[in-house]
This record gives C-alpha cells, structure tokens and sequence, in this order.
C-alpha cells in the first residue's frame, strides 16, 4: 500500500536564505493573486495554460526569475486546486493572499540520472542535520531525533513562516507501506464529551485538558493591548507576535496530548469505536461558551487520528450512526430512557433493571456493542 507521509523540520536559514526565502513568498503570492485576477476578468482556464503564459510574465517582471520557477508553478497549481475544491462544494471561492498572514511555498522534486548516478533538487540528511531545497541551498534543520533517514520517495517540500516569525519545512514523501490486518482480540467503544474528553468501554476516562482556558486571561490582556496600538508600529508588530507564540503553544499543546491519547488506544486495542459526530452542527444555535469548549475539544482531529494509526497498523475502525441514541439506552437491559437527553444528569439508577450506570461509560459501551455488529455484518459480507 502506498501512502503519503509528510515530515515537518524546523529550518534556521542565515540571512541570504531569509531574504532569497521571502523573496519566493512574495512572488508566489503575485502569481497567485495575478491569475486570480486573470480568471475572474477571462474565466477560468487550466493550470497547464497558465503556466505557458507565466514565461510572458517573467519577461513583464524581472524578479520572478530571481526565485525558484517551481514554486511559481506550484502557485498556478494550487488556484487550480482551489477552484476545483469551490465547483465540488468544498470550499468558498478562492481568496486573494494577503502578506500580512502566515507564508508559505511550495516546489516539486525533481530528479535527474548523470552518468548512472541520480540527483535531486531536494535532499535530507537526517545524521548532518541538513536539507538540501531549490536555490536556497543546505539549510540546518531540527526534528526526529530517532530517524537516521526517510525511507520513500521526495514528491514536494513547503517552506513555511509562520506568524510566530519561525521557519518550517514539510516535506511530503510517497512510502510504501505492507500493511496486514490483524487478528481482532480487543475491542473499545469511545465515547467523546466536553467534561471528560474520552470515556472508554473499558472504564477509562481521559480528562479535557481545557487548554484555551489556561492561557484564556494572557490572550485576553494582550489582544486588548492590541487594539489600543497603532496599527503595523513596531510596538503592535511585537504584540502580535507574542499572541501568535500563545496560540502556537495552544496548538502544539493540544496535539502532543491527542496524539498520546490516540496512541494509546490504538496500540491497546484491535477494534475501535467511535461516535460518527457532526461538529458543525452541534455550533448551531449554542452559546459561546460552550462553542469555545467543542471547538477546544478537537473531536474530528482525535477521530482522524484514531482513524489513520488504524489504518497503517493494520487494526479496524468503525463509526456508528450519528443519531444512535447511545447515552439514552441503557447497556444491561436494553431500556430507552427519553430524560436522559438532559445532560446535567451524569449518574443514574435505570428504572426498568435497576443498575447503576455512569453516563459517558455507559455510552461507550453501547458504542461498542453497535461497533460489535458493524465489525460482524463486515466479515459475514467478505
């Protein structure tokens, strides 16, 4: 099976780097915002097209030549595939790039053999601790301390600055991956919610670190700060900056714990559960408060991540309908309980068996027995 997998590096580029680097952004966000401009006045065209007609362009503006004519492309490409996601509904129609956002380009791999030997405009080396990218040159980078090298093969590599004014760059590579199904010997069902993020089947709970709220009052003096400040004066440039680090340690925070989470319960368990959820709906008509938390939560992200380690470990995972009423029903004997859609009540005896029941455990192990029958229904069809 063959799977793309990407790599993300910090870069520590010195200062002919910085200004070749920042020279690439600013002229792939002009052919960008130019064809953009092109298509809304012409109608839109294919990017092989407009590639043709960027030769002209070089000639109208000198400095595009200066950068990598890749990354030129890639930028057509990439308002192809923006115009391609807003026909299919996907997306809203494509926007202008702005300079004052995070930045990024991207250029493509390409290969040569020369006398029998191959080369690359791209290349990692993980024990020198370097990269090797179009016109820039050897760029130091940091990350995976446990690799000696990446198996696979380089298709792109994006140069990202972000807000926090830190230089990334992920490189995309094509791995082939033998991937075996399992023999199921465990199963889990997963019950997501806002007071304990995960309630697991087998009587687990993994607490909602509630991550915004810990930084909530920093975020909250500054970005006031903000607005009493002269717009782009230095002063307001540094404030930006330092909201910028503390939604990036928000970010970073979040995604190391969900990914301990998802490790965990994919490494534990050959069969897993989970709630097929629409967080876009449950936005719809809440308060802000409790839309602050769901977004907080991540659900989706956790899902995907269950959903992908499943994959290339060979292990099943499942979705149950959105509408099964797992926290109504109780997992002993099977009776319904309508009061049950008040979310206050966490605990209760059921009125038909008598059993006490913990709502989110409760739950999950209805999701597991629901799992039970998908993962069945499966095997009998194969």
């Amino acid at each position: 099976m063959k799977i793309y997998k990407a790599y993300k590096f910090r870069l520590y580029p010195n200062d002919e780097q910085i200004i070749l680097i920042h020279k690439t952004f600013g002229c792939s966000r002009f052919v960008y915002n130019y064809y953009l401009d092109y298509q809304k006045k012409n109608g839109v065209k294919r990017a092989y097209d407009l590639c043709k007609n960027l030769k002209g362009l070089e000639k109208e503006h000198e400095y595009l030549k200066e950068v990598d004519s890749c990354a030129l492309r890639c930028s057509i490409f990439d308002l192809e595939g923006g115009y391609k996601n807003f026909f299919a509904k996907r997306s809203n129609y494509p926007k202008f790039k702005s300079k004052f956002t995070r930045q990024s380009y991207r250029t493509s791999c390409i290969r040569s053999i020369y006398k029998g030997k191959e080369y690359s405009n791209i290349e990692i080396d993980l024990l020198t601790k370097y990269i090797k990218l179009p016109k820039l040159g050897k760029i130091k980078i940091r990350g995976y301390r446990n690799k000696d090298k990446i198996e696979g093969k380089i298709i792109n590599a994006t140069i990202i600055k972000e807000t926090t004014n830190k230089y990334y760059v992920s490189v995309l590579v094509e791995e082939d991956l033998s991937v075996e199904k399992v023999i199921p010997t465990s199963i889990v069902g997963i019950d997501l919610g806002l007071k304990d993020l995960v309630a697991t089947s087998d009587g687990v709970k993994y607490v909602n670190e509630k991550i915004i709220m810990k930084y909530e009052k920093r975020l909250k003096r500054l970005q006031r700060k903000l607005s009493r400040q002269v717009r782009n004066s230095k002063n307001y440039l540094k404030t930006k900056e330092k909201i910028a680090r503390i939604h990036a340690k928000i970010r970073n925070y979040r995604k190391h714990y969900l990914n301990d989470i998802a490790n965990e319960i994919v490494n534990e368990h050959d069969i897993i559960v989970t709630e097929n959820l629409r967080v876009k709906n449950m936005f719809k008509g809440k308060i802000k408060a409790f839309n602050k938390r769901l977004s907080d939560a991540s659900f989706s992200k956790l899902c995907s991540l269950i959903e992908w380690k499943s994959k290339i470990k060979g292990k099943y995972y499942y979705k149950i309908d959105t509408y099964y009423p797992s926290s109504q029903i109780c997992c002993h004997c099977g009776y319904k309980n309508s009061k049950l859609k008040d979310l206050s009540i966490r605990e209760y005896d059921c009125p038909c068996c008598g059993v006490y029941n913990d709502r989110d455990i409760n739950a999950s192990l209805n999701i597991l027995l629901e799992g039970l029958k998908l993962h069945y229904d499966l095997v009998s069809l194969a």
